[in-house]
């Protein structure tokens, strides 16, 4: 009964997580909150027993897609600046 309550609260944290993600106008909160969706949903997978994907998840899709994200976006707004 209590994997059934934190299953069904991290899935309306990544739900809202997600729609921030997209609705929002600033592009750092966005980068976050989509890095929140994916470690969210390394958690879910960790408890779901698969704790092989929730590692590649919380290392690939959480870690190395967020830093990328960040370094883009540091790369495009040094161009629109100089």
């Amino acid at each position: 009964m209590l994997s059934l309550i934190i299953m069904i609260s991290l899935s309306v944290l990544i739900l809202a997580s997600a729609i921030l993600a997209v609705q929002t106008k600033n592009l750092v909160v966005a980068v976050i909150a989509a890095g929140l969706v994916s470690l969210m949903a390394s958690i879910g997978y960790l408890l779901l027993a698969a704790p092989d994907v929730a590692m590649t998840e919380a290392a690939i899709g959480s870690g190395l897609s967020t830093i990328i994200f960040f370094y883009v976006l540091n790369r495009v707004r040094g161009r629109d600046n100089g």
